[in-house]
C-alpha cells in the first residue's frame, strides 16, 4: 500500500549517500535518475491496480485521492526538477542537493496528502517545509536567497506553533488523534475548544498556500529565491496543502462545516482581493506571480467553502489546470535570459514578439488560460470552482470571485500588451531544449485542442474517484 512513499525514501536516501562519497561532481546523473524515480512514484499506484487501505496503525491512508495527488505530485515535481537543470548549470548552483532535496520534499507531500491522523499532518508538513527551507536559501552566495530562505524559515516556524497548537487543542477536547475518532467526537456536537483549534489548524495551513492573511511571506520568498525554486514553490506544495485541507474539511471537521465555512470564506475573499490588487503595481515577474499564486488560491478556496463532494473535484480539477499553467509560465520565464542575466522584471519582455515570436505565443496561451479566458481550460477550472459556491447558495461569494478576476486581468494583459505592443529592448539568448519543450507540453495542455480529454475522460474520471473517496 505504502509502495510508493517506500520508493522515494529508499532512493532519496542512497542517492543522497552515493552523492556524499562521489569524487566527482554528479549532479547531472542524480537529476536525471531522480525524474526517473518521481515518474515512477506518480504512477507506481496504478500499476499496482490502485490498491486501498491503512498502513503504519492506521496513521496513513491510500484512496483513491492520495493515489491522484500522488500522480499530480510526482509529475509535476519532475517537470519542476527538469526546469532547474540550465538554470543551475548557468547560474553555477549545479550541486546534487537539490534533486534530493525535491525528493524529500515530495515525500513529506505524499504524506500530507495520505494523513489519517494529526501526528502523521505534522510530519508530512515539517519534511515538506524543511526541504523548502533549504531550498529556497540555495543559493548560498546571494545575499537575497539567504535573505528569502530566512524570512521563509521564521515564518514557517510561526505557522507550524499555531499548527500545533491547534492540534493539541483538538487532541485535548477529543481524546484522539485519528481522524476518524475526531469525527465520530466532532459529529455529536463539537465544544469550543474543538473549533478554536480547527481554526488554528486552518491558519498554520492557510500559511503554507499562502492564503491572506497569512501571505506576508511569498513575495519576497519567490523573488529571492532562484527562479526554479520559485516555479517548485508556485506549484507543486501548493496543491498537496490544499489536499490536505480537503481532506481535514471534509473528514474529521465534516460535522461543523457551518463553522468552517466561515474560516475558509473569509481566507478565499481576502486572498482573491489582496492577491489581484497586490499585483497591478508589481514590476518583477516573480513578485508578480507570486500575488498571481495569492489569489488562485483564494479562488480555489472557493470551490472548497461550498463542503460537498463537487465543491471537492472543482478543487481537484483547478488546481490541477493552476499546476499545470504555472509550470508552462515559468519554462517560459526561465528561457528568456538576455545577455545580462535573467529576465527579472516585466519591462525585460518588451518586443519578445518580434525577437522570439513562437515564445511570444506561448506565454500569451499561458497568461489567458490563467486569466480564464474561454476556450482554454483556465476558463474552465474557474467554472468548475464557481459551480459548487453557487449550488451551496454562495452567490455572493463568486460574485466577488469575478470581480476579482477582472482586476487580475488587468495584470496579465499588461503583460501580453508589453510582450506584443513595445519595442524590443534586448537581445535574448537562445534557450535549451528542455524549457522549450516543457513550455510547449504545458501549453498544448491548456490548448482548446485538448479540452475535452482534459475535462471529461479519462481525468475526469480519476478526480471524481479521488473526490467521492473523501465522503
Amino acid at each position: 500500500l505504502f509502495a510508493p512513499q517506500l520508493v522515494l525514501a529508499f532512493f532519496a536516501s542512497q542517492l543522497l549517500s552515493t552523492g556524499a562519497f562521489a569524487k566527482k561532481n554528479i549532479s547531472i546523473g542524480v537529476r536525471n535518475f531522480s525524474i526517473f524515480v518521481l515518474l515512477g512514484y506518480s504512477l507506481i499506484g496504478f500499476v499496482l491496480g490502485q490498491p486501498t487501505g491503512t498502513a503504519f496503525k492506521g496513521a496513513l491512508i491510500i484512496d483513491n485521492f492520495s493515489h491522484y495527488m500522488n500522480l499530480i505530485i510526482g509529475l509535476s515535481a519532475a517537470a519542476a526538477l527538469a526546469l532547474s537543470k540550465s538554470f543551475f548549470q548557468i547560474e553555477k548552483l549545479d550541486r546534487f542537493e537539490f534533486s534530493i532535496l525535491v525528493l524529500y520534499c515530495t515525500l513529506g507531500m505524499s504524506i500530507m496528502v495520505s494523513a489519517n491522523t494529526l501526528l502523521a499532518l505534522y510530519i508530512g508538513i515539517e519534511m515538506q517545509s524543511l526541504a523548502l527551507y533549504v531550498m529556497a536559501a540555495f543559493n548560498r552566495d546571494s545575499l537575497r536567497s539567504s535573505e528569502a530562505g530566512l524570512k521563509y524559515f521564521v515564518l514557517g516556524a510561526l505557522s507550524s506553533g499555531l499548527l500545533l497548537y491547534g492540534a493539541s487543542l483538538i487532541y485535548g477536547f477529543t481524546g484522539s488523534i485519528e481522524f476518524t475518532q475526531i469525527s465520530e467526537v466532532v459529529s455529536s456536537g463539537a465544544s469550543p475548544g474543538v473549533i478554536a483549534g480547527m481554526v488554528f489548524l486552518l491558519c498554520g495551513l492557510a500559511f503554507k498556500i499562502s492564503a491572506a492573511p497569512f501571505h506576508m511571506w511569498t513575495p519576497d520568498v519567490y523573488e529571492g529565491a532562484p527562479t526554479p525554486v520559485t516555479a517548485f514553490f508556485a506549484s507543486v506544495p501548493k496543491f498537496a496543502a490544499m489536499a490536505l485541507i480537503a481532506r481535514l474539511l471534509v473528514g474529521p471537521f465534516e460535522g461543523i462545516v457551518s463553522q468552517w465555512q466561515q474560516v475558509i470564506v473569509i481566507f478565499s475573499v481576502l486572498s482573491m482581493f489582496i492577491g489581484a490588487i497586490g499585483a497591478l503595481v508589481q514590476v518583477n515577474i516573480k513578485r508578480l506571480m507570486a500575488y498571481s499564486s495569492i489569489a488562485n488560491m483564494g479562488f480555489a478556496l472557493v470551490a472548497l467553502s461550498a463542503g460537498t463532494e463537487t465543491g471537492v473535484k472543482g478543487m481537484l480539477i483547478f488546481m490541477s489546470i493552476y499546476v499545470v499553467s504555472v509550470i508552462g509560465i515559468f519554462a517560459c520565464i526561465l528561457q528568456m535570459r538576455i545577455r545580462d542575466g535573467m529576465v527579472e522584471n516585466i519591462n525585460d519582455l518588451a518586443g519578445l514578439s518580434s525577437t522570439n515570436r513562437s515564445l511570444a505565443v506561448v506565454l500569451t496561451i499561458f497568461m489567458f488560460s490563467i486569466m480564464g479566458i474561454p476556450p482554454l481550460l483556465g476558463f474552465f477550472g474557474k467554472f468548475f470552482a464557481f459551480i459548487p459556491a453557487i449550488d451551496a447558495g454562495m452567490v455572493w461569494l463568486v460574485v466577488l470571485a469575478l470581480i476579482a478576476s477582472v482586476i487580475g486581468a488587468f495584470y496579465y494583459l499588461r503583460l501580453v500588451k508589453i510582450i506584443w505592443g513595445d519595442e524590443s529592448e534586448h537581445d535574448f539568448v537562445e534557450a535549451p531544449k528542455t524549457l522549450r519543450g516543457i513550455a510547449l507540453i504545458s501549453s498544448l495542455l491548456v490548448f482548446p485542442v485538448l479540452i475535452l480529454p482534459l475535462v471529461s475522460i479519462p481525468t475526469q474520471s480519476l478526480i471524481s474517484r479521488a473526490a467521492s473517496s473523501l465522503f
